[in-house]
């Protein structure tokens, strides 16, 4: 009796134990997520996503969760320093506007060392309903719950949800469980958008923390303030990508009600989990942040998805930026209350007027040379800087206005400053420009941060401005032989490779910044020498720097910017690129050439912010009742971005030089994402406007204080406008209207110089004109362009709605009656106004 029972209770428990499973899995047909008890806990056994009709698995399915911990909260000091790959301590004493950024960068919270780090595969697991799993776990400071379910919507997407409670007081941080690792081998990208994307890790820290050139080999946090897209990805090279992505409403709002709360820092997002595998990865609360504080029993919980794409990394941001940010819901609410047309007109006026555009004449070396006063950063300066922007610009609002304000009182002087700003002595430098900037006082030209000369500074000072006066005026000798100064020196300057030196010292003539590649569209300048003066070589030379570009850039997503005082942090410069690369194509029918403007321009989508989502909820600004769509970051812009660019403060920009470039993009790869980011950052910008002169503010923490100290900021928005207004014409009239493009803009991006020849409408040659009182239109969300025809006897009026809805309005033209008309969105219609 005694031994029937114990076999009785010996058979009972291992049917007990039977019963318990061994497996749990979570699958549909385009997933499957496997877990297996072990005996360290529920591991991730399988991780596979359908592509076609095949089942690619992730090699390195882990699911390992991480806690970290802290009793006191962690310094936010520097915990460490580093060097470049030359030896030099960075960023070094005199960029102090990356000192800042650079110290918060790298203090324990940031380099993922902070805290005690437990980690664990939890303990329990069970099935809460078809395809919900519920996994437990219990730490010596915590209890932690994650609830892992399909979303039912978007079936590549597993929804997350992590609890955690407090057993003791402290500071806590949750990392999102490891989905799967992957291998250095199987790596085929990796990114956090806004900060770095690359193919290889890279071990100089730097490097790749500072710059994106390659992947930090290091478990950073990065802050959403620069993560233009909320989710950290990697692909693999099996053709699959895996993303986390935060649940809306996580990060932070960087106007939340009535103050700029850009700098707050809620989530942490990383390519790695704490161990450095390589693993998209979300840390909640980030330690040390008010939200990480808890006392026992207390908690917190956050939601985020991980989306297993059966494709590339622009497949996966696709998905990240339109079906969880809403980006395209968000563009339907914008709308504008000054039509961008009337932005050009009233601009005019303010540019032409001396004292509102801080437009100064002084003798230089014999010459009346014009500039505007510039009252940013620039080394030596006492108040006395002045600048010229857009030369494109400039040259094509005097041709289609015909003012004599600007023809007569602004064009000589700003060639005469373009003329005295190049060197043309017999020595290292000559046809460069001596220094962006004049210092009126001290009489002399200087660069920005220092006593420096770029090959890049070449390109834009010398061949892009005279390139774009000479477009306009392609009889002027004098700056035929000044471009041909400048396209010698680019012949000289370039390496046997094809690249060119990031800059050199204008004292020693010796190259510098030899920690960083000149990743940047150097190559345009041979472009405009080609075009201009035609001369086979200068075409030769423009390809073997592009090519270089693209194994070096392209091929690996590493970019270089083009501001001296943020030590050329990336930025515009990509998407300029981008336009480069298009206009070689153009000239060369090169397939490789399309295919490279097509790469980055796509990697310059990751430079435009689409969180958080746009709403109508209301918000005060600086006393004004706005709605936050308004005032939205999404769809806007970085000047640079990454770890120590001007975004990380100030927030993105309002000139949105590569909207046109983008709606080219469109045109050419039918992608939406290309025409919808230029619409989202173009229309209805109002609340960033200075409604007493119609410029914009250039950052957007500035909201619309206006021009401020940046006046000749004016005319690049004008070259933009204008840029982007004729490449929608041109989209959707299916090419029925068409102007030839000239060259980029120095500088800030890929917008391009038009109207320096006619183009066509309907067939029929016309030239660009502006006459501010030919046409009235009483709804601001229809902008227009005029184009007379050669032979003077109409003038076409191409009518654009610039609204995802249907736009009534009526419409005048000078001296007829009204009539209504409607536009359907995004419409055009051409109409002919007879002489």
């Amino acid at each position: 009796m005694k031994y029937n029972l114990i076999l009785f209770l010996t058979l009972f428990t291992l049917g007990g134990l039977a019963q318990t499973p061994k497996k749990l899995s979570l699958s549909n047909d385009r997933i499957q997520l496997v877990w297996a008890s072990t005996a360290g806990g529920w591991r991730l056994q399988n991780v596979a996503v359908r592509k076609g009709k095949q089942w690619q698995t992730l090699a390195q399915p882990s699911g390992e969760n991480t806690l970290l911990y802290a009793a006191e909260k962690p310094s936010d000091k520097p915990a460490e320093t580093f060097k470049t790959i030359t030896g030099e301590e960075f960023p070094g004493e005199k960029y102090h506007y990356q000192q800042v950024q650079w110290a918060e960068s790298t203090n324990p919270v940031s380099l993922n060392t902070a805290g005690q780090a437990t980690h664990f595969f939890p303990k329990t697991g069970q099935a809460a309903g078809k395809n919900h799993l519920t996994f437990r776990q219990e730490t010596e400071t915590a209890t932690i719950q994650t609830d892992w379910s399909i979303d039912p919507q978007f079936p590549q997407d597993v929804i997350v949800k992590q609890t955690l409670t407090a057993k003791k007081g402290g500071f806590f941080s949750l990392a999102s469980p490891s989905l799967s690792t992957v291998s250095e081998p199987n790596l085929a990208w990796a990114s956090v958008p806004g900060y770095f994307q690359g193919t290889k890790l890279q071990p100089n820290f730097v490097l790749a923390y500072a710059y994106g050139h390659g992947i930090p080999n290091r478990p950073v946090i990065y802050r959403e303030r620069c993560a233009s897209t909320l989710a950290p990805m990697v692909s693999t090279k099996n053709g699959l990508t895996l993303a986390i992505i935060p649940e809306p409403g996580l990060a932070r709002d960087p106007w939340a009600e009535d103050k700029n709360t850009q700098i707050v820092w809620n989530i942490g997002l990383s390519h790695m989990n704490r161990k450095a595998q390589l693993s998209p990865t979300l840390y909640y609360p980030v330690l040390g942040e008010p939200k990480s504080a808890l006392k026992p029993g207390e908690t917190v919980s956050y939601t985020f998805r991980y989306s297993l794409t059966d494709g590339d990394w622009f497949k996966a941001l696709n998905h990240a930026i339109y079906e969880i940010y809403r980006f395209k819901e968000a563009l339907a609410l914008r709308q504008s209350k000054q039509s961008l047309t009337n932005r050009i007109q009233q601009m005019h006026q303010y540019l032409t007027d001396p004292k509102t555009s801080l437009w100064n004449v002084e003798e230089f070396e014999g010459k009346k040379i014009g500039a505007q006063s510039y009252l940013g950063g620039v080394v030596g300066s006492n108040k006395d800087a002045m600048k010229n922007s857009d030369y494109g610009a400039m040259w094509m609002l005097a041709t289609a206005t015909g003012d004599s304000l600007l023809t007569k009182n602004v064009l000589p002087y700003a060639q005469n400053f373009k003329l005295v700003q190049q060197e043309t002595g017999n020595n290292f430098f000559k046809g460069a420009v001596e220094g962006q900037y004049y210092l009126a006082k001290s009489k002399k030209f200087v660069e920005e941060w220092g006593a420096v000369v770029e090959p890049i500074a070449l390109t834009y000072y010398t061949m892009l401005d005279i390139g774009n006066m000479l477009l306009f005026e392609p009889t002027n000798q004098e700056l035929k032989e000044r471009l041909r100064f400048g396209a010698e020196r680019l012949l000289i300057w370039q390496k046997p490779d094809g690249s060119w030196a990031v800059a050199y010292d204008k004292q020693t003539e010796q190259e510098i910044f030899k920690d960083i590649q000149d990743v940047r569209p150097t190559f345009y300048g041979l472009i405009v020498a080609h075009r201009i003066l035609n001369d086979p070589k200068y075409l030769a030379a423009a390809r073997k720097g592009a090519d270089w570009l693209i194994k070096n850039a392209v091929e690996t997503g590493s970019f270089l910017g083009v501001c001296g005082d943020a030590r050329y942090a990336p930025d515009f410069a990509t998407g300029q690129s981008a336009q480069g690369f298009l206009d070689l194509y153009d000239l060369t029918k090169d397939e490789r050439y399309k295919q490279a403007a097509i790469t980055a321009a796509k990697i310059y989508t990751a430079s435009i912010y689409t969180h958080p989502i746009a709403s109508r909820k209301p918000k005060t600004v600086n006393g004004t009742a706005r709605e936050d769509w308004e005032i939205s970051q999404a769809g806007l812009s970085f000047e640079h971005g990454g770890i120590f660019g001007s975004a990380t403060r100030l927030g993105p920009i309002q000139l949105c030089s590569h909207a046109g470039m983008f709606i080219r993009m469109h045109q050419l790869t039918k992608e939406p994402i290309f025409a919808d980011m230029a619409r989202a950052g173009a229309i209805g910008r109002d609340a960033f406007v200075d409604p007493k002169t119609s410029v914009a503010s250039y950052y957007w923490q500035a909201m619309n204080r206006g021009a401020g100290p940046y006046p000749h900021h004016a005319w690049w928005q004008i070259g933009w406008l204008t840029d982007y207004l004729v490449a929608e014409a041109e989209l959707r009239s299916n090419g029925k209207v068409a102007f030839p493009r000239g060259f980029v803009t120095p500088k800030v991006g890929p917008h391009q110089t038009v109207g320096f020849a006619p183009g066509t409408v309907n067939g029929e040659k016309a030239n660009l004109v502006v006459e501010e009182n030919l046409v009235k239109i009483d709804n601001p969300s229809v902008d227009y362009l005029l184009a007379r025809t050669e032979k003077k006897d109409k003038v076409f009026v191409i009518l654009l709605n610039n609204s995802a809805n249907a736009s009534d309005f009526q419409f005048a033209a000078k001296g007829q009656k009204a009539i209504t008309k409607q536009l359907p969105a995004f419409g055009l219609e051409i109409m002919t106004l007879e002489n």
